[in-house]
């Protein structure tokens, strides 16, 4: 059915957009979204956060950091059916709505729709490439992650907009092939899951028992590792690697003069570290030693994928890392091989040993101090070498299939975005297509993400309050 979409028959000129459907409209969007300036005066309501995957949700299922309701006073006050768009992050596409009424930052904005328009369509514009490029556009303030873009500069921006009746059969079509391509994600992650399983069994064998089986175990303690060699030592981690978190965001202190760029939550992957299109944060010469990495460091995640690791291998000259991230270093390099610590590291996380350092309501965030507790298991520097090079060969084939995988459902994300950028801006004509669909099933299909969930939010909320 897509391979069967076409253009509109007639378009006419639209600066900002070449050209939209002739029968479309081109408004700015100050006449369809009215900001709204309610705050509440005890700070009782709950507190929402925003979040790329899920929109707005309730902050204490973030994070285990409350808020007091004194803390919360002249906060806005947000109702569903309202948008609500994070300044610091409109050039990205962040803007979303929420089920439940609560509060937002004060440093947001809450608009509401004016007219009989379909909120899924505006957050689909307002999130699409032609619109977001314009909000980086208007983006005022120093440094790539501290500009915000305010409502002055928001308002007057244009947007096309089709006839309400039109929007129903967009939205319906949309809502058809993101159940379709969520559909697919599943299967492909379903599949990522097995491998993974396979991985564990593999790790754990490795780990715990190392690679001669006629040595004799003891017990070690530690419930996921089970028994051990009997001359490994079970140690807290801190008696072998220094365990730093790295440098809070702070926009009201950011002067650009000492820019550097910084490793983020998502852009540590396992095994993998992301270096494009970093951000900058300020990282003066004096702070260095503490916030910049070295060829070597572990850089585990503190919160999201709870304890997803990676090396960092010089990807560039100089880098920093937000507090999102530990940086683990060995203390005595010819003691331990951090390779090893890699895969016990992974294991662990791998089976959920981190995730109980939250609690069932929220979503677990590694603390230095429970990471640099957290006990495990050090046999001798040629063990430890052997071990991590074994598994580095024996795991090449699965860790393989899930890269392959995973790219497969970045193209299908990529593969949605496009499409629904195509779609909310008349590029594709889908009114037969929405006519012609089954009946689809009417819960809604979230595909989320960790890594971008719970970081955006949290941190500018530690921004503003420092």
């Amino acid at each position: 059915m897509i391979g069967d979409l076409k253009p509109y028959a007639e378009y006419k000129k639209c600066p900002q957009y070449e050209e939209i459907p002739i029968h479309w409209r081109v408004v700015r969007i100050k006449s369809v979204l009215q900001e709204m300036d309610r705050r509440t005066t005890d700070g009782s309501e709950v507190l929402l956060s925003l979040t790329r995957q899920r929109g707005l949700i309730p902050h204490r299922s973030m994070t285990n950091k409350m808020h007091s309701a004194r803390t919360l006073v002249g906060y806005k006050l947000y109702v569903p059916g309202q948008i609500v768009m994070n300044r610091m992050q409109a050039w990205s596409g962040m803007f979303g709505t929420g089920n439940i009424s609560g509060l937002v930052s004060p440093d947001y904005a809450v608009f509401r729709i004016l007219g009989p328009h379909h909120i899924t369509l505006f957050l689909e514009l307002l999130k699409s490439p032609a619109l977001v490029s314009q909000f980086a556009l208007e983006s005022k303030g120093i440094g790539s992650g501290f500009n915000r873009l305010y409502t002055d500069r928001f308002g007057p921006i244009r947007l096309p907009l089709p006839p309400p009746e039109e929007q129903a059969a967009i939205v319906r079509f949309l809502d058809h092939e993101n159940h379709r391509i969520d559909r697919a994600i599943r299967a492909k992650k379903k599949l990522i899951a097995l491998l993974n399983e396979q991985k564990q069994a593999i790790i754990h064998q490795a780990v715990a028992r190392g690679l001669d089986p006629t040595v004799p175990v003891k017990p070690s303690g530690i419930p996921w590792l089970g028994d051990i060699p009997q001359h490994w030592e079970v140690i807290s981690l801190r008696m072998r690697y220094s365990v730093e978190l790295g440098k809070m965001l702070d926009g009201k202190k950011f002067t650009g003069r000492h820019s550097l760029p910084y490793l983020r939550n998502r852009d540590v992957q396992w095994d993998n570290i992301r270096v494009e299109s970093l951000p900058t944060m300020d990282i003066p010469s004096s702070e260095f030693p503490r916030y910049t990495l070295k060829h070597g460091d572990l850089l585990v995640c503190e919160g999201g994928m709870v304890g997803r690791s990676a090396f960092w291998q010089d990807q560039l000259p100089i880098c920093g890392y937000q507090k999102a991230l530990h940086r683990v270093r060995s203390l005595n390099p010819i003691q331990d091989f951090p390779r090893f610590l890699y895969y016990q590291v992974q294991l662990a996380a791998m089976r959920g040993v981190f995730e109980a350092d939250g609690n069932e309501n929220t979503i677990a965030h590694l603390t230095s101090v429970k990471l640099r507790r957290h006990r495990l298991t050090f046999p001798p520097f040629l063990e430890q070498k052997s071990i991590a090079e074994k598994l580095d060969k024996d795991l090449i084939q699965q860790t393989i299939v899930i890269e392959r995988t995973e790219r497969e459902i970045d193209l299908l994300r990529e593969y949605r975005t496009r499409l629904t950028a195509d779609v909310v801006t008349g590029k594709l004509d889908v009114r037969e297509a929405a006519r012609n669909l089954p009946a689809e099933p009417t819960e809604p299909v979230i595909e989320s993400d960790p890594i971008e969930e719970d970081l955006t939010d949290e941190t500018e909320l530690e921004e503003q309050e420092a």
